[in-house]
């Protein structure tokens, strides 16, 4: 029941890339990213005041590169979010689930070790299956120019794993959810304020203006419920529901945006989806015995 929040984080980052499609005809790129993190830095603040967590942190340094490594990640995600179809952007980044199968097996293979090298090649075999499904998917993006946003939104996945690896290395520190969520909130809002410096910032038409607050209060709620969901539910299945966004995904960008996905686009997020479980499915797996 408890890792249902994960179904439900989905549809709140699936409604934040909705507003995130219509506030980038406004607004560019670092401009989203610094209110959402601005808005975001709020909510978390009263969060943390609520669950009684002081915001003094003994591992500043980690909050640092975590944040960098998530910035990164979150702009990418951005840009392709106002260049791509919904549901194209969405599944780019929800590659993050292979890309983290990606550098299991380069540990692997780095270690030398033949007998853990051989228990790895079901999961090569799910990767190689997902980057199938990146083909298939961004073949149409291709051919219609949008190259550039299909290889930025590709790599928002891959960033995105690298974060989610601090994110469990804080965890393993017992660093609290909400303190991690708001020093992410913290390092986003700084990076955006500091490259609109250099970008400028547009000009501010009423009522577009009001697509910010959506995109920080709905980015906030999703955090909240995905930390929700792996600290209550079992993180094998939380991890696998998290899928369900590009379902999400798909259907607002059908419904809303009237984005039509070849057949052979529907293959490729379905190969990528069906990677990603069987990524995790196979992690869990290989990973030693320890309760969830």
């Amino acid at each position: 029941m408890q890792a249902s929040w994960m179904i439900l984080a989905s549809l709140f980052f699936s409604m934040m890339g909705v507003c995130i499609k219509y506030a980038s005809a406004h607004f560019h790129t670092f401009e989203l990213v610094f209110f959402r993190g601005l808005i975001g830095v709020v909510f978390m603040a009263w969060i943390c005041r609520m669950q009684g967590i002081t915001l003094r942190t003994p591992i500043p340094m980690m909050h640092v590169w975590r944040s960098v490594v998530g910035v990164t990640s979150l702009a990418a995600w951005f840009y392709a979010l106002g260049h791509l179809p919904l549901s194209t952007a969405m599944t780019l980044n929800y590659m993050s689930g292979v890309w983290v199968a990606v550098f299991l097996v380069g540990g692997t293979l780095l270690s030398g070790k033949l007998r853990e090298i051989r228990r790895q090649v079901p999961i090569v075999l799910a990767v190689l299956a997902g980057f199938g499904g990146v083909v298939l998917l961004l073949r149409p993006t291709i051919e219609q120019d949008q190259w550039v946003a299909g290889v930025v939104g590709l790599l928002s996945g891959l960033i995105a794993a690298l974060a989610y690896i601090q994110v469990a290395a804080l965890g393993r520190l017992h660093e609290p959810e909400a303190r991690t969520v708001f020093y992410f909130s913290v390092g986003t809002t700084v990076v955006g304020a500091a490259l609109m410096l250099i970008t400028g910032m547009s000009t501010w038409l009423w009522p577009s203006v009001l697509w910010l607050l959506p995109v920080g209060v709905l980015a906030a709620l999703g955090q909240l419920c995905m930390t929700k969901a792996y600290s209550r539910g079992s993180t094998m299945v939380v991890a696998n529901l998290q899928y369900s966004g590009i379902v999400f995904g798909a259907l607002f960008g059908l419904l809303l945006f009237g984005d039509q996905i070849a057949l052979m686009g529907w293959l490729g997020m379905a190969l990528i989806m069906a990677s990603g479980i069987a990524s995790t499915i196979l992690r869990n797996r290989a990973l030693p015995r320890t309760p969830d």
